[in-house]
């Protein structure tokens, strides 16, 4: 068997889950979204899908994305839940050969943006905040750590994982990213009216950055669209929404937004992608809803 899940912290504990109750023997493939339905040829039987949409041939799957329900027949588990993760804890509930609870509460607030402004702001005083930090679908070559991540969060405890001198230093390098972050995000960020838009496309790299900080730089925002290019691809541009985590007033159900442009997400995230001639078009119209602040049905 294979699992098939997306490269974020509720994909690496989705792996953690099943590789306890089932026999997955190959390589995981960390994919993201749009990946998986651009290349829905390399899902074969056998494999299982986690955290990602559903496609046919697949042994199992489970998710909790709106945009993702589907009235196909298929084996496993789909529930509008905080996590991909809950879902399958839910699933195999007394199969377990130890306790995962914790684990699994922690990636439901993850998943969810349940974040104070002191986890935003300081995430080494929190060790799950701070790990989750170190993990970034935006680097294919960080896939070793990507799977050492499940190794350890497998066999160890928090405590322990932490001290690992990889995980120590990826954290090194998450703490001086946050540190970064503020000064790009105020300088490639621009309010209007009751959202902010961030848009990276006028760099040729894509900045890492803390994607929570700037709702703390526009706390009475409530939402923020971010703009850039596809790493591999300058003729895709993808924008990811969020719902501001310290307010949340807006009406938007974010999920429902996206679908309707061919991506996924939840009711206070979602992403989706465009060709780069014509997404401005398709971005405006975004950022219409969002500003009109109006339930999307």
């Amino acid at each position: 068997m294979r699992l098939i899940t997306r490269p974020d912290f509720d994909g690496i504990v989705c792996a953690v889950l099943l590789g306890d109750v089932l026999d997955i023997h190959e390589p995981i493939a960390w994919i993201e979204p749009y990946e998986l339905m651009d290349n829905v040829n390399i899902v074969k039987k056998g494999d299982i899908i986690a955290n990602l949409p559903h496609i046919e041939g697949c042994t199992l799957w489970f998710d909790h994305h709106f945009s993702n329900m589907t009235d196909k027949k298929f084996e496993g588990a789909f529930a509008i839940a905080p996590s991909a993760a809950r879902v399958i804890y839910d699933y195999y509930k007394g199969a377990f050969s130890k306790d995962f609870a914790e684990l699994v509460t922690v990636t439901d607030k993850i998943d969810s943006a349940n974040f104070t402004l002191d986890e935003v702001l300081n995430p080494e005083n929190h060790q799950y905040i701070m790990l989750y930090n170190t993990i970034s679908g935006s680097n294919k070559a960080d896939e070793k750590y990507w799977n050492k991540v499940v190794d350890l969060l497998s066999t160890s405890s928090i405590s322990t994982l932490m001290r690992d001198a990889e995980v120590k230093k990826k954290c090194v390098q998450a703490l001086a990213q946050d540190k970064s972050s503020g000064k790009i995000l105020k300088e490639y960020t621009v309010r209007k009216e009751n959202i902010t838009i961030t848009d990276f496309r006028p760099l040729s790299i894509e900045p890492k950055v803390n994607r929570f900080m700037v709702y703390s730089l526009f706390p009475d925002s409530l939402m923020n669209i971010k703009i850039r290019y596809d790493k591999t691809n300058r003729d895709r541009v993808i924008i990811s929404l969020g719902r501001n985590i310290f307010n949340r007033l807006s009406k938007v159900h974010l999920g429902h937004l996206v679908a309707q442009y061919g991506g996924g997400g939840h009711e206070g995230a979602g992403s989706c992608h465009f060709h780069a001639d014509g997404a401005d078009e398709k971005i405006n119209e975004i950022i219409k809803v969002l500003t009109d602040n109006v339930a999307v049905h």
